[in-house]
This record gives C-alpha cells, structure tokens and sequence, in this order.
C-alpha cells in the first residue's frame, strides 16, 4: 500500500478531526469578538481575558463560555433587536409615509383648480385615495 492510497477510516477519522478544528476557532473567534463589543467591561478585563484566550485558547473559550454565555446571549440578542429597528426605521423613512385620504384628495383637489390634471384624473385619484 503507497502513502497515497488511505483507508475509508483514516479519511472519516481526518474528516472528524478537521470539523473539530473548524469549530473551536468559530468559537474562539466569536468569544473574541464578544469580548471586543461588551463595553461593560474594563480595559484590565479584557486584557485578563485576552490572555487567557491567546495562552490557552481551548481552555480559555470554555471558560469564557461557562463564564459569559448567558450574557453573550443577550448582547447578542439586544444587537440584534437594535439592527432590527434601525432597519425598520430606514424603511419607514425611504419608503415615506402615505398621507391620508383627506390630504391626498386636497393635494389632488389643488392640482386640479390650479389645472394641472383634469376631472377625470381628479376622479381617478379620489377613488384610488379612498380605497
């Protein structure tokens, strides 16, 4: 057997490994930037947490996920819901707000008097306002 050919096992086992590799730096990395967006802690917490990640990294994100999970959830979680009402706000404000039947019939009543539509399409924009 040449050092090309491997066994099923040794890839799925390869396979295994790598998946676990790719996990713990995921981890590691979002305890890293959870670390980074908490402005509750002091600048000397962070240095003590950013040592124990960078010295013992395995470790150090078990702990800080033992340690800080539950608020890592809602830091996430208010993150989250602030991107959600940014958002809305946004669309709120480029979409525009329609105005009300009342004030869309005026609006159409004053293009209609000063002669920049005609009946018909004062008609046809009343109706569409008051549907």
């Amino acid at each position: 057997m040449n050092s090309i050919t491997t066994s099923f096992w040794d890839v799925l086992l390869w396979s295994f490994w790598f998946f676990i590799w790719i996990a713990a730096i995921t981890v590691w990395f979002r305890c890293l930037f959870d670390l980074f967006g908490d402005h509750t802690l002091s600048g000397w917490a962070k240095a003590g947490w950013i040592i124990l990640l960078v010295l013992v990294p395995w470790l150090g994100a078990l702990i800080y996920l033992i340690a800080r999970g539950r608020s890592m959830a809602e830091r996430q979680m208010t993150e989250i819901a602030r991107q959600q009402a940014a958002q809305q706000e946004y669309i709120q404000q480029v979409a525009g707000k329609s105005a009300a039947p009342a004030t869309q019939i005026a609006d159409a009543k004053a293009l209609l008097d000063s002669g920049v539509i005609d009946q018909t399409e004062f008609d046809s924009l009343k109706a569409k306002a008051m549907a």
